[in-house]
């Protein structure tokens, strides 16, 4: 890739801030690879915790302890990180 292309696809208009920006994306992406993974986890566990749940007489669901998540997105990361944590929620126990 050319210096041109680079700035091009990074939207910086000298060589240098495309060179960061590109290596700053790099560990997004690498990032993005842990959070996809322990979600992956989170989803497994979350599984486990359901099946013995409901092979115990119980609810899918237990709406406490969701409520508890949610609060401790939002304390964490504000209120878009409430919408995280119901994303992040739905994804391991489905819509309710």
């Amino acid at each position: 890739m050319n210096a041109l292309d680079s700035l091009d696809r990074t939207g910086a208009r000298t060589g240098e801030a495309a060179d960061v920006i590109a290596g700053a994306r790099e560990r997004i992406d690498a990032l993005d690879d842990r959070i996809i993974g322990l979600i992956q986890e989170r989803m497994a566990v979350s599984a486990v915790i359901q099946e013995a749940r409901i092979s115990s007489g119980g609810r899918r669901v237990n709406l406490a302890r969701e409520m508890e998540v949610l609060a401790h997105y939002r304390d964490a990361l504000g209120k878009p990180g409430t919408s995280l944590a119901m994303t992040m929620l739905e994804l391991c126990r489905g819509r309710i």
